[in-house]
């Protein structure tokens, strides 16, 4: 028996079956009727086996269904058709129909009623092909038709598939209980027959393990069938009624199961890649305090989505919180619990599922409420972050505004492909409130940005954080982040920009971007992607399309030529299937990188998939409508509708229509027909594979050429009628390349970024966006400024080069390609567009005097990109805090931060404000100063410097500078305090920074704290006293900004000394001030400066003592960008003497001449130099007189590393002397010399000669390392060397004292180590010992020493490995004593023992011994005594050191080895004085009858053993024929008279003491001596007879 379609693949039919809410559901329609019925076919499945049977088997499908759901991951292939099904099968049970009606059983396993034969008015069957091949022969499909008004659609939820399985078992007890069920004897043995067939077809269709379970249980059902059939044998034939219900019934089940198997086929939904959605979502629950509360929701997609639970966008951490959350997941329902909830739980919890297909969100609010209205201020700590955000709850009632506020913001950011890239900022919010929570969204181009592979974002509490994991150029735009506070919201832009990552072929192409799959159906999927930004040098001449199926990693190109258009359709799918695709562009060098790989699609009609998702649901209500045939059945459908060519390339055409109208309940298949516009020649196109989706795709036609296409509909009735032809299609490229852009006009923005504008390409269509490119002024070169094109007519380049001029060219892309180039803009300058400064500030009175004032102000914060060129005064009076009208101070423009206004009345108050004004513009006048009363000052002390500024700051210092105050008091200004304070310091926490007063109108101060912001003030001093402090300087952050850069100072060729400085932030106006002790030095005669660029120059012309002093350069229009040196007294004796290095220069030496020997016994000579150039020239001198190149001496010149060398083959007496090299590079110059006489000179002869020596040596077999010995572990002596130039015919012969050693083993050079092993080495074992090697080439020796100190100190070494063998002292009980003991390898007289008791040497006597048996070295206590308790040392001396072995012989084991020793000893006295026969005793005796026997023995024992005898095992008594006797205690006597064969027989002597006894046998052999001569002569007769 064959299993249904829906069982085949799958491990159960129905998840749902038998789970407790069905069982509960049964129970209610099985209420009326207990009884057990037939099914109206004739299986007696039900009514023989009991209802506990029926579960048992329910339960066991149960089990296997679960095991199906575990092993899903590993069983993609059989669960692709089982899933869906299985979530279908519930319809199926609503008929209890089985597939063919035959072949399988969904719980009926046979049905044995003959079916009625085919009426002629029959159809074709509606069976397809291959159900048709699995019918039995005699087999006839009845024609009858029914339907269900209400037909059970395609479920997706747990419950309703719960209710269509209850209301199958409602039906099936509803047909059984009304009527009986007759069947024939015949039926009876029809059914046996078929139940035997299917019973064979199970066997040869089981494949899976819930098959061979199918198989046991439908052998126990047939059986139990085949005995039931027999006794309903006589029941009546069933009516007319009856059996058509019974067909109707069979025709529909079987009707709903081929259409929903048909669409299986075609879908298999659970296969592919589904997004996660929410079935039901989370709810929002107000609950009291102290109460739990859970949320729940059900989800569903396809990989089985992953879901994750937040608290006010936190991930919520189990582990984090014990006791509080319980999060389970169990069959798709998810649930979060939050147990004993409080105020801090209430919140906005978020439920998000995320698979690969994309990410969803649910949220659900929960409030917590109290019991009393106050608010909890204990709940407020710090951490919590609760709240939700439609509370906008503060510690002081509802906030009224919120205040938000980025720091240490991202800014334009530059990545390249592959990279790794993180935008951030921190957020500060204002008012802080602790349990409130921002929103956070990031947009990339006004696009919400979700988290997904490439990207992830973070929330720390006050910093967020958007992280490219692997940037792509997709990733490319303008990032905003966007922080919410309930109502409130403030945002912060900045651009991404992603460069190409570098081509693996030089000059290939970059990789396209977005790939996107446009129009997914079963036969082909249209794949599009925007063209890249750079060419590679080569236009691009098409591009490649990859695909990749979802679970695999195999690639595979989809076009064999490449496609120029930016659109393809890629066919060759296989149905139900997801693919991944990706985009590589080709030219002329080369295919460069492929694109990022697209998002998965299946290859499935969508069309489809939504017909079968909108089909109805709903439990069977048991409502039949029995007609005589379907009209519809087996009908030809008809032509398709609105047939239209919707794309035309090139290199394909796509044709879209809708399925006719007339179509038949069976799938339907396409046929594509072409012909020339000019002819009615129509041909096929997809003659081997027909289309099964209203959309197709041509290829392969004639570019150029005029087509018209139609379209057939097939089934199994036949082929349709054609569709009406489509108009003449021409086929080329329908979407034009745009027309490139004009007008580009570039404007200023910042110092490295530019505006382009332009006119948008006219008549553009489908346009995708622009590519901009820029090219530095000169350099023909063009780069691309952006990597994923943008729409609109304005884009900001950045990333450019302060102070360069640029050009700039545009052009266009569609699907279609990229226009050509605009026309290049006019050249820019980069630089800051110019604008007005900001307002000054902190306006002052520096002095007053009856009539006039004069005012001091600060220099504006930004100067507008452009130098300020004065500033304007206003004035007006304030009469009783009445202001008047605003007059002008000054016409002329003034260039100090200071002004004195004149013609003002005395003792009138007035109030200021200052204008700053550049070649922008008048800017906006600061805000009203102070008011101040013009009148005569008459204080004896100084007014305040002015103009404080800083420069120079670093992250542990900065330079402070002002003016001397405008008035000076009564006696002139003699000096300067400097005050300091951080800026959020209280004003009490001013600290001076100098205790005496400063001369100079600067300080460089120190000390300062890294990240921490000062403010300073200066207060001038006179005769009269210190006057008041300055207006602020600051507030300054300490740090040393990224970037910074220092003065350095540089000595040149000539000797001239500089100072120099780079600055890489300079504006467009910013200048260099060179100042000495911060004083300018424009007119010093001693000094010349020169910029260019953004570098600066300040030379010294004759450097002297008179120029010491703190040299500074500051960069003007900049923020505050400065660096000094100091030129002191030491710093001045360095430089001058460089300077004269320079000005006089040698040839640096990095080694002096050195003399060394070679190999081969030559002589090198050598000197290296720092460097050389290639005009380097050397002299070679000796003794005064140069020497040359020749057979002599062979000289070398390396002049990229500086070495110098002068080989010589052999050093001869004449060659005694001095050696110089001369080096001249250019002007420099410098000389090395080496003397070699006397015994220097000798000893390098000599060492020459030697290495000659022992080149020749080695051209043979030789040592490499000469003879020496080695101790082994085993405390054997290793004798070894190692050996070269080893060959099969070299021999190795070993000497001792000039005599050879014979060698068992022949050498086999292993390693090129020679050993000889000693055993047991002695004194016997001194002696010379030497190795030769020698073969035709040479020969070689070694010879080793080991005598004398040689010997001694091997034998200490010998000593030592043995003491190190020897093992823990071990306490051992003997007969006379207690012993302590060890064990060595080996023992050797020159290692010295010694014994010490409780740390005192032992006085050896005959009761304590020493002594060494074998490798056992004892020490024998006989008789212990309590005073030989305690610790016992044995002392192993091997000539230099001592090694101590130590055991303990007191307490347990003292007593422990005394009472063995008194065993012992008891032992051995018994062993000695038991009773014993010491001999005298024959084993055997032989003697003549008649003849005496006398035996004597002697017995030994203390106390004198008793003495028996026996005879054959039993006690002999003397008599007068055996006489025994014992005399002296000593002797026993054995006597016999006359013997006789009766005496023959085993005797015995028992002695016996108190000790123990002995048993001392002997046998006595009587013999006759006639007998034994006849004996012998017959033996001899005997032998004779053998030999014959």
């Amino acid at each position: 028996m064959s299993l249904p379609f829906y069982q085949r693949f799958h491990q159960h039919y129905d998840r749902s079956y038998r789970n407790k809410d069905l069982r509960t559901t049964m129970s209610r329609y099985h209420q009326e009727k207990k009884r057990s019925a037939i099914y109206t076919h004739g299986s007696t499945a039900y009514s023989s086996r009991s209802s506990a049977a029926h579960r048992q088997e329910s339960e066991g499908f149960s089990q296997a269904s679960s095991a199906s759901y575990q092993q899903q991951a590993s069983q993609a292939t059989e669960y692709a058709l089982a899933s869906a099904v299985s979530r279908k099968a519930a319809s199926a049970y609503d008929y209890g129909y089985s597939h063919g009606l035959t072949d399988s059983s969904l719980m009926l396993e046979d049905y044995s009623s003959k079916l009625s034969p085919q009426t002629k008015r029959a159809r074709k069957s509606l069976l397809s092909g291959e159900e048709k091949e699995n019918l039995p022969s005699d087999y006839m499909v009845p024609i009858f038709s029914g339907r269900q008004k209400h037909v059970s659609g395609i479920t997706d939820t747990e419950e309703e598939r719960i209710k269509e399985a209850a209301a199958y078992i409602a039906q099936r007890s509803l047909f059984s209980s009304e009527e009986g069920i007759t069947a024939s004897k015949q039926a009876a043995v029809s059914k046996q027959a078929a139940a035997s067939k299917q019973a064979a077809v199970s066997k040869q269709a089981t494949v899976s393990k819930q098959s061979a379970v199918s198989k046991q249980a439908t052998v126990s059902k047939q059986s139990a069938s085949t005995s039931s059939l027999h006794q309903e044998a006589t029941l009546e034939k069933k009516s007319r009624k009856v059996a058509i219900r019974e067909k109707a019934e069979q025709l529909s089940l079987r009707k709903t199961l081929e259409e929903t198997e048909a669409f299986h086929k075609k879908l298999n939904e659970d296969n592919l890649l589904h997004a996660p959605d929410f079935v039901i979502k989370p709810r929002s629950h107000t609950v009291w305090e102290k109460e739990n509360v859970k949320l729940h929701c059900s989800v569903s997609g396809w990989p089985e989505p992953r879901l994750t639970w937040y608290k006010n966008q936190v991930p919520i951490d189990v582990h984090a919180n014990p006791g509080k959350y319980v999060i389970e997941s169990r069959y798709g329902v998810h649930t979060l619990e939050i147990i004993a909830c409080d105020f801090e739980d209430t919140a906005q919890y978020r439920a998000s599922v995320m698979n690969v297909k994309g990410e969803l969100s649910a949220y659900a609010s929960v409030v917590v409420k109290r019991y009393k209205g106050e608010l909890d201020e204990t709940h407020f700590r710090a951490g919590a972050s609760t709240i939700p955000l439609s509370f906008a709850v503060t510690p002081y009632g509802y906030a009224s505004k919120f205040e938000i506020h980025f720091d240490e913001k991202f800014d334009v950011s530059f990545g390249r492909e592959g990279e790794t890239m993180s935008l951030g900022c921190r957020v500060v919010i204002t008012p802080e409130i602790k349990h409130f929570q921002p929103e956070i969204q990031w947009y990339r181009n006004g696009e919400p940005v979700s988290p997904s592979k490439w990207v992830q974002t973070h929330w720390s509490g006050d910093r967020a954080t958007l992280t490219f994991s692997h940037l792509n150029k997709e990733d490319e735009g303008l990032y905003t982040i966007r922080v919410r506070m309930g109502d409130y919201y403030e945002q912060y832009s900045a651009y991404v920009f992603v460069r190409d990552a570098d081509a693996e072929i030089e000059g290939a192409p970059a990789s396209p971007l977005d790939v996107v799959c446009l129009d997914a159906n079963k036969d082909y999927i249209i794949i599009s992607w925007k063209q890249p930004a750079v060419d590679g040098g080569s236009p691009i001449l098409g591009y490649f399309i990859d695909k990749c199926e979802v679970g695999t990693d195999r690639w595979s190109q989809c076009n064999d030529t490449p496609v120029k258009f930016a659109r393809f359709p890629v066919t060759g799918l296989i149905e139900g299937r997801s693919y991944i695709f990706r985009v590589r562009a080709v030219n002329k060098t080369g295919i460069g990188l492929p694109s990022r790989v697209s998002e998965p699609v299946a290859a499935l009609d969508p069309a489809e998939k939504a017909r079968l998702k909108s089909r109805p649901s709903a439990p069977w209500t048991g409502q039949i409508i029995v007609t005589e045939e379907e009209p519809t059945e087996g009908v030809i459908p008809g032509p398709p509708t609105d047939l239209s060519v919707t794309e035309a390339t090139r290199s394909y055409v796509v044709l879209s229509w809708k399925p006719p109208r007339q179509r038949g309940h069976e799938g339907i298949l396409y046929f594509v027909e072409k012909c020339d516009a000019e002819t009615e020649n129509w041909q096929r196109v997809n003659t081997e594979l027909p289309v099964k989706s209203p959309r197709f795709a041509l290829f392969d036609l004639a570019e150029g050429k005029s087509y018209r296409f139609r379209v057939r509909c097939s089934n199994s009735a036949g082929v349709g009628e054609p569709s009406e032809a489509t108009e003449v299609t021409v086929v080329g490229d329908k979407l034009d390349i745009p027309k490139a852009p004009s007008n580009i006009i570039p404007s200023r923005n910042t110092d490295t970024s530019v505006v382009v504008t332009w006119e948008e390409s006219k008549d553009a269509k489908e346009l995708v966006g622009y590519y901009i490119e820029s090219s530095v002024v000169g350099s023909g070169k063009w780069e691309p400024c952006n990597n994923n094109p943008v729409k609109g007519s304005r884009f900001t380049c950045h990333g450019l080069t302060t102070g360069q001029s640029y050009i700039f060219r545009v052009r266009a892309v569609n699907a279609a390609g990229l226009s050509e180039y605009s026309q290049d803009s006019e050249a820019i300058e980069v630089k800051a567009a110019i604008a007005a400064p900001s307002p000054p500030y902190d306006i002052t009175c520096l002095e007053s005097f009856r009539d006039s004032m004069v005012l001091g102000w600060k220099q504006p914060d930004k100067t507008g990109g452009a130098e300020i060129t004065g500033y304007y005064v206003n004035y007006r009076e304030v009469v009783d805090g009445v202001p008047g009208r605003w007059r002008e101070a000054n016409i002329k423009a003034v260039s100090d931060e200071a002004y004195k206004i004149s013609n003002l009345k005395e003792n009138m108050v007035y109030q200021f404000q200052v204008a700053a004004m550049n070649i922008a513009g008048l800017g906006v006048p600061s805000a009203v100063s102070e008011c101040f009363k013009c009148e005569e000052w008459t204080i004896a002390v100084p007014g305040p410097p002015h103009s404080l500024k800083y420069s120079e700051v670093r992250k542990t210092s900065l330079v402070l500078q002002w003016k001397p105050p405008i008035y000076s008091g009564r006696t002139p200004v003699t000096g300067y305090f400097v005050d300091m304070k951080e800026a959020n310091a209280k004003e009490d926490q001013w600290r001076g920074l100098n205790e005496a007063a400063l001369k100079n109108k600067y300080l460089r101060v120190q000390g300062l704290k890294e990240g921490v912001s000062y403010v300073f003030r200066v207060r001038a001093m006179n005769q009269a006293g210190v006057g008041k402090p300055s207006d602020l300087a600051g507030p300054v952050v300490a740090e040393t900004r990224p970037g910074t850069k220092e003065v350095v100072v540089s000595v040149d060729d000539d000797g001239i000394i500089s100072l120099n400085f780079e600055c890489d932030q300079m504006a467009p106006n910013s200048e260099f001030i060179w100042s000495k002790d911060y004083v300018p030095t424009e007119d010093s005669p001693r000094l010349e400066v020169e910029s260019k660029g953004n570098k600066t120059k300040m030379t010294f012309k004759d450097l002297g003592t008179e120029d010491l002093g703190m040299y500074s350069c500051d960069v003007t229009d900049t923020d505050g960008i400065a660096s000094s040196y100091l030129i002191d007294e030491e710093e001045l004796k360095r430089l001058l003497a460089l300077s004269q290095e320079h000005k006089f220069p040698t040839v640096p030496i990095k080694s002096e001449l050195a003399v060394e020997i070679l190999e081969k016994g030559q002589v090198r000579f050598w000197m290296q130099a720092d460097k050389l150039s290639g005009n380097a020239k050397v002299n070679f001198i000796f003794n005064d007189k140069e020497i040359f190149e020749g057979p002599k001496y062979k000289m070398h010149i390396d002049r990229n590393t500086g070495m110098i060398e002068m080989f010589m083959e052999k050093l001869q007496d004449e060659d005694e002397g001095t050696y110089t090299f001369q080096v001249q590079d250019g002007r420099a110059t410098g000389h090395s010399t080496l003397v070699l006489i006397g015994d220097v000179y000798k000893n390098l002869q000599k060492e020459a000669e030697f290495q000659r020596q022992e080149w020749i040596r080695k051209q043979g077999p030789h040592f490499v390392e000469y003879l020496s010995w080695e101790v082994t572990g085993e405390c054997n002596v290793l004798l070894k060397c190692k050996v070269a130039n080893i060959k099969k015919e070299t021999h190795i012969v070993w000497y001792k004292d000039e005599r050879e050693i014979s060698v068992d083993e022949k050498h086999d050079f292993k390693d090129g180590i020679c050993t000889l092993l000693i055993t047991e080495f002695s004194k016997k074992d001194a002696g010379i010992y030497e190795v030769i090697l020698k073969d035709d080439r040479g020969k070689d020796k070694s010879r080793l020493k080991l005598v004398d100190e040689a010997f001694k100190e091997l034998m200490t070494e010998v000593c030592k490995m043995i003491a190190l063998s020897a093992t823990d002292l071990k306490i051992q009980s003997t007969a006379e004593g207690i012993r302590l003991y060890s064990f060595v390898t080996y023992y050797l007289e020159d290692l010295k023992v010694n014994w010490s008791h409780n740390g005192t040497a032992i006085k050896y006597s005959d009761r304590v011994k020493t002594g060494v048996t074998g490798e056992q070295i004892w020490l024998q206590i006989n008789e212990p005594t309590p005073n030989d308790k305690g610790k016992y040392v044995m002392e192993l001396f091997d000539g230099k050191t001592t090694h101590q072995k130590t055991v303990d012989l007191s307490g347990q084991a003292y007593d422990d080895a005394f009472a063995e020793f008194q065993r012992l000893k008891q032992a051995a006295i018994a062993e000695k004085n038991r009773a014993r026969v010491v001999g005298g005793l024959p084993d055997v005796v032989t003697i003549q009858e008649g003849k005496a026997l006398n035996l004597t023995c002697i017995v030994w024992g203390d106390p004198t053993p008793e003495v028996s005898w026996l005879r054959n095992e039993k006690p002999l008594a003397s008599d007068d024929h055996c006489n025994l006797k014992f005399e002296a205690g000593k002797t026993a006597y054995f006597t016999i008279s006359g013997v006789s064969a009766a005496d023959s027989g085993k005797y015995g002597l028992v002695v016996k003491n108190k000790y123990g006894s002995e048993i001392s046998d002997f046998t006595i052999s009587v013999f006759i001596p006639e007998e034994e001569a006849r004996v012998a002569t017959a033996e001899a007769q005997k032998g004779n007879k053998k030999s014959k």
